[in-house]
């Protein structure tokens, strides 16, 4: 099962109560308070973990919830800390606030530093619940952990309400709730490069001849469900990640079909490979199925058509692959074409060549290479 996003409710652990308590020894007949305090709740933190590769987890455990502090006891001793409740999520994972009724403190952990914001309830705008506005936290670096929600701060025993008019007190504190609330998490595959096409264009063919990733490839559209990522070898002992993104159809922008849930998967590429079925085998023209695709890039996110992107011509083994790889070129000049055969393994060295060439003349690419 392959599950990128998903609506969950996080609890942090309650505070323990403090302790009434009154120091009894021999020859101590009234020793005074000696009630110790709660122990502090536990925290709901996320963690960063390139070896998760979607949110199936917490399909299964929709209700994340850390462990309750201890109560505080004699002598002075105070209850055990909660465990904290840590919950590894995909690197590429962004977190919205949902339906929450009451404001959450959220602080981010880097280090030894931390810092707090206060996130202000609002109203429900998806049908999963996600609020509008900004996310609560992206998280990009592999082990990268961000405290969703704090546990709640331990009760006060009795010894700290004794004064020299109340020599027994008899008070004490309940521990604090944890903070709770409904969060919204969103995976989005973070790869050098994403191929995107129609279906049945041969992607995760292309796929698993430059790169290690075995995706299913089958003669019928619709072969791959969700994003494959591959890990390409470069030249210089140097490696590029490769997302094979499930075929799009007209209209994608608009939610057609699983549009929203495929497109979302190529925002973090830093280049885009548009894989075209040059001879047409699926009755389309090869011109319009890329002025098409370009055009669906573009509707659902205008940054994206300033990315570096290059055309791999594919299905060169086909009849009229050479007659309509020309009329590709006439129309698109200045753009890089590649002419491959992913079912012959031809034309796979040059498509190599020239994505190493590709992110070595892009700076970010490079940063984010593996």
């Amino acid at each position: 099962m392959f599950v990128d996003r998903i609506k969950v409710f996080a609890q942090a652990g309650k505070g323990g109560r403090g302790c009434v308590s009154f120091r009894r020894e021999k020859f101590v007949p009234k020793g005074g308070p000696d009630g110790g305090d709660g122990g502090r709740g536990g925290d709901v933190i996320l963690q960063a973990d390139r070896h998760v590769d979607n949110l199936a987890n917490l399909f299964y455990e929709p209700i994340i919830a850390a462990k309750k502090g201890g109560h505080g006891m004699g002598k002075k001793m105070a209850g055990r800390a909660g465990a904290n409740k840590i919950v590894k999520v995909p690197v590429g994972t962004i977190v919205w606030l949902a339906e929450q009724a009451t404001p959450v403190i959220l602080s981010e952990v880097e280090g030894s530093r931390e810092t707090a914001s206060m996130v202000p309830p609002r109203d429900s705008s998806t049908s999963l619940g996600m609020t509008d506005g900004e996310p609560i936290v992206d998280l990009i670096r592999d082990g990268q952990q961000f405290v969703l929600c704090r546990g709640g701060a331990g009760g006060k025993g009795n010894v700290h309400f004794k004064s020299s008019r109340n020599r027994a007190p008899r008070q004490y504190t309940e521990g604090e709730e944890g903070e709770q609330g409904y969060f919204l998490f969103e995976l989005r595959t973070i790869a050098d490069a994403g191929l995107v096409g129609y279906p049945n264009a041969g992607k995760s063919t292309l796929l698993r001849k430059i790169s290690a990733a075995r995706p299913k490839i089958a003669a019928y559209p619709f072969t791959t469900l969700h994003p494959i990522v591959g890990v390409m070898e470069l030249p210089g002992y140097r490696r590029a990640t490769i997302a094979d993104i499930p075929g799009l159809i007209e209209g994608a922008h608009r939610g057609v079909g699983l549009g929203h849930e495929f497109l979302r998967h190529i925002t973090r590429c830093r280049i885009l490979i548009f894989v075209i079925d040059v001879a047409g085998s699926e009755g389309r023209n090869p011109i319009e199925d890329l002025q098409n695709l370009r055009r669906e890039i573009d509707l659902y996110d205008p940054a994206l058509s300033s990315r570096p992107w290059l055309v791999v011509a594919n299905k060169m083994d086909l009849p009229d692959a050479e007659r309509n790889l020309r009329a590709l070129q006439e129309r698109f000049p200045r753009t890089k074409i590649v002419s491959t055969s992913a079912a012959q393994g031809e034309g796979i060295a040059e498509l190599k060549e020239t994505l190493a060439a590709t992110m070595s003349n892009d700076k970010d690419v490079l940063s984010g290479l593996i």
